[in-house]
């Protein structure tokens, strides 16, 4: 089986990596001086972008063998496709193209005080509901389109140096 060569893998590989990790640093900034705390398939796309940023980093581990980057680096493209795919169905819910089928969460802060009245006074953040949007795109939106894009160009990557390679 021929791996891509050297320029296409290091490229893909680079994407792998500064996608996830600026998606990542880009929710958590929202959630920690926005005030935009994630619901429960923020959460999921999240889940998939720190799988995809692990496979990525294992890649760049891997030194000098071209056949385990090359599969780890493909996990890394398959994790950002799947934030993507998540976020296109998150969008969908925000929209209300369809029905979503998640529980809301709630961010619970225990202050010291009585547990139950911080429940009871914890926001619920609603699948459904925009947070915030910028030219009528949701972050859902944004995540969508940019892990789309990104997944598309990782896996082009791998398979412009596999024909090179060959």
């Amino acid at each position: 089986m021929a791996t891509p060569n050297n320029a296409s893998l290091r490229q893909a590989n680079v994407i792998a990596i500064v996608v996830p990790l600026a998606l990542l640093a880009g929710a958590w900034s929202f959630q920690l001086w926005g005030g935009l705390f994630p619901c429960e398939m923020c959460w999921w796309q999240r889940y998939a972008h720190i799988a995809a940023l692990g496979f990525a980093v294992l890649a760049l581990i891997a030194g000098k063998q071209p056949g385990l980057q090359t599969a780890l680096v493909a996990l890394a493209g398959l994790g950002i496709a799947a934030s993507a795919l998540i976020a296109g169905y998150h969008a969908g819910v925000e929209y209300h193209w369809w029905q979503g089928f998640t529980a809301c969460t709630s961010e619970v802060k225990f202050g010291g005080g009585d547990p139950l009245a911080a429940i009871m006074a914890a926001p619920t953040i609603r699948c459904d509901e925009i947070q915030w949007k910028v030219l009528g795109i949701s972050l859902a939106g944004f995540n969508f389109l940019i892990s789309g894009l990104a997944a598309g160009v990782i896996f082009a990557l791998l398979a412009k140096g596999k024909r090179r390679a060959a």
